[in-house]
């Protein structure tokens, strides 16, 4: 018989409130050593609410958080053993970046050589070995990032709590910098748990997302599996997905929108008065109008917009007075704006969203 997973942090029915508005609904996710959770959503949804109750900051007034398998919310912040990483930084200017990087390792007591051995470790690790010497004032916000980043190691956390760690840098940097946060937090082995509210940051760094809107966990799961498969409109629309559709769904699995009639595959057999349809942008492609009987679900309309995006073309369609946008690969060309043009939608696009 297989063991049962062990989890490292599992959180159950978590409630918080501010001058008796909710600010977080009944939450509940766990996590397993070693994964990255990156909490999603919009300003004000409850993400930097729900890192603050995780470090001990804020009390929660109802609920509970086990840290393996022990209730914590009695133990105060600085006995919990979790590192803090902020979009600020909060470096120390006055001190150069070993110092920085020694600061909580100096707080725990450890000796000059220990001392030594983990601020060597970090600053390899992060890729600023030779950077001991440098002032904080010399340094790229990259950089910065990146001995803030080892100094929130160096001390061997049990957990990592980063708050919109890359918010204050450009987008290329941006990019760049989630990709070698994922390595690192991965070579150190330290689970992690990560706040933003850009989809592809956290896509790019977690093993988990979880999506909150209004205080509500709407969706907890792995990256690919939210894009794919997202459990409600709220969810899609915060992913950018604008084809949302109202209809309904017969007993054959088919969704009828106005003169729509799409298939939606293999779809377990489901019939509703009052359903939406999310169509992924990328699921089209040009073809030929369908011939009679076939069971692949259509679209026909007008070009209003095209725009080249380098891999893909950008198009917004009108049919049948829906404005429907779609990614288009570069073969075959796609016909200029006004033409009439015909999309076969792939059955693993169409996504019948929860109510």
């Amino acid at each position: 018989m297989q063991a049962k997973t062990k989890h490292l942090l599992k959180v159950t029915q978590l409630c918080n409130s501010y001058e008796g508005s909710p600010l977080l609904q009944d939450i509940n996710f766990s996590l397993e050593s070693g994964e990255i959770l990156c909490l999603l959503g919009p300003s004000g949804s409850g993400k930097t609410t729900l890192l603050r109750l995780l470090a001990g900051l804020e009390n929660e007034e109802s609920g509970t958080i086990f840290f393996e398998d022990t209730d914590i919310s009695l133990i105060p912040p600085h006995k919990r053993n979790f590192g803090m990483m902020f979009q600020e930084y909060a470096l120390f200017p006055h001190k150069n970046v070993a110092q920085n990087v020694a600061f909580g390792l100096e707080m725990q007591q450890h000796t000059t050589g220990e001392i030594e051995r983990r601020v060597q470790k970090m600053l390899t690790l992060v890729g600023l070995k030779g950077f001991d010497d440098r002032k904080i004032d010399e340094l790229s916000g990259g950089e910065k990032q990146r001995v803030a980043l080892a100094r929130s190691l160096a001390p061997e956390p049990q957990l990592l709590l980063l708050d919109e760690p890359l918010g204050s840098l450009d987008k290329t940097l941006r990019d760049r910098l989630a990709l070698e946060i994922r390595t690192i937090l991965k070579s150190f082995q330290v689970t992690s748990i990560f706040v933003t509210h850009d989809q592809s940051e956290a896509f790019s760094v977690a093993d988990k997302v979880a999506i909150l809107h209004d205080g509500i966990l709407q969706q907890f799961d792995t990256p690919e599996n939210i894009y794919r498969y997202p459990t409600n409109s709220s969810v899609a629309s915060f992913l950018g997905f604008r084809n949302l559709l109202r209809g309904k769904v017969d007993s054959n699995s088919i969704f009828h929108c106005k003169s729509f009639r799409l298939h939606l595959g293999n779809t377990p057999s489901i019939s509703s008065t009052d359903a939406t349809l999310l169509i992924r942008p990328e699921g089209a492609t040009l073809k030929n109008p369908p011939s009679a009987g076939s069971n692949r679900s259509s679209i026909t309309g007008k070009i209003t917009k095209r725009q080249f995006q380098g891999s893909t073309y950008k198009i917004t369609l009108i049919s049948d007075g829906e404005n429907l946008v779609f990614e288009l690969p570069l073969d075959p060309p796609v016909p200029n704006t006004g033409c009439l043009i015909h999309l076969t939608l792939s059955p693993s696009s169409l996504v019948l969203l929860a109510r």
